[in-house]
């Protein structure tokens, strides 16, 4: 039970952060055991309104929630706030005055989980099309969610990023453009880069990553401590990995760079949800549009395809639409087989595929 005193404490701690130290915003930390008085253990959430409407329910925490974020947003609209939330709590990232939890963002915290549990579990014929876009769609209509590939756990020890799963020791021996290309890291480099895109143009409406994961940083974060006698070696992120042209992460961190200037040009993140129109199991393709982009991404591990055809949304061909490439992760800038003509023009067609009325070879 939140006492009036409490309440008081509370919201003028948020008050003092944001005034006297600058703060743009908060992440609410562990909203979910908050939320409910069985603190979500135990607890598989389903979706089913009786698991976020009833006795349950932390009535007082979640009143304080509504009025720090009220709070927030009254006196410093340009804030940000944002729920750690796994149960996916109805309204929660609406305003209250529609009677929501006024939270401006939710993280899709199941997102980085999903991938570390593929790249760990799954053979790379064995991924899984449809869940992979399950897990990537799976929000509350009109709540704004952030996507992340990979959490900030993943670059502390005793666990691994992205890139450390995929590449791992060789990492330490095989990044020189003067050594031979090698299955590992080619692998490495060419999925990285697929799952951040994926993420980052599927995932949500806003996009987190944290420093050093843009281009693959091969070593964790370790803050002194007893456990390593105090030591300041591993409390660095090695930005210098990207200005060296001799060492293969320059091609990640190219591709991220670019990835983000094509989003800002064309603003997907702040566009309706995708159109997903394939998610095929055996040709390991996942297809969407999403803010006038059309987006293909091909996951078979050996299988290159020329004339694939996928659908286009338009409902009519009163205009035949053209497209280019604009970003392709198999450049040669990014480290990639340049196996596609960036000069190649591509049509829209009244052709039926996949029970819609038209489509586009590619």
């Amino acid at each position: 039970y939140f006492s009036w005193e409490v309440l008081r404490f509370l919201l003028s701690n948020l008050r003092m952060w944001i005034q006297d130290y600058r703060f743009d915003g908060f992440r609410f930390d562990g909203v979910t055991s908050m939320l409910y008085h069985h603190h979500g253990i135990g607890t598989g959430f389903s979706g089913d309104y009786n698991e976020y409407f009833g006795l349950h329910v932390d009535e007082d925490a979640l009143c304080y929630l509504m009025l720090a974020n009220h709070m927030i947003n009254s006196l410093h609209p340009e804030c940000i706030t944002i729920a750690e939330d796994v149960s996916g709590m109805p309204a929660l990232c609406r305003p209250v005055a529609e009677g929501g939890g006024g939270f401006d963002y939710r993280l899709a915290m199941a997102i980085p989980d999903k991938w570390i549990q593929i790249i760990k579990e799954l053979k790379d014929e064995d991924w899984n099309m449809g869940n992979i876009v399950h897990t990537l769609t799976n929000r509350r209509y009109e709540e704004k969610y952030i996507a992340y590939a990979e959490s900030h756990d993943q670059a502390l020890v005793g666990d691994k990023t992205l890139a450390f799963r995929l590449m791992d020791a060789e990492m330490y021996t095989n990044m020189s453009v003067l050594s031979p290309l090698t299955s590992v890291i080619d692998r490495g480099i060419q999925l990285h880069k697929m799952i951040r895109l994926i993420t980052h143009a599927l995932g949500g409406e806003s996009y987190l990553n944290f420093m050093g994961n843009e281009f693959g940083h091969p070593e964790w974060l370790d803050f002194p401590r007893k456990g390593n006698n105090e030591s300041y070696h591993y409390a660095r992120r090695q930005f210098n990995l990207t200005e060296d042209h001799l060492l293969r992460y320059r091609f990640l961190n190219t591709f991220d760079r670019d990835m983000n200037k094509l989003e800002e040009r064309f603003g997907w993140l702040a566009s309706p949800p995708a159109f997903v129109s394939e998610k095929h199991e055996s040709n390991k393709v996942i297809a969407f549009e999403r803010a006038s982009l059309i987006f293909i991404f091909n996951f078979h591990p050996y299988q290159s395809y020329v004339d694939y055809r996928v659908v286009i949304w338009h409902s009519s061909l009163i205009v035949i639409f053209k497209y280019k490439i604009l970003l392709d992760s198999d450049a040669a800038e990014y480290g990639g087989h340049q196996r596609l003509d960036h000069s190649t023009e591509y049509f829209s067609e009244e052709y039926p595929h996949n029970y819609r009325p038209n489509s586009l070879l590619v």
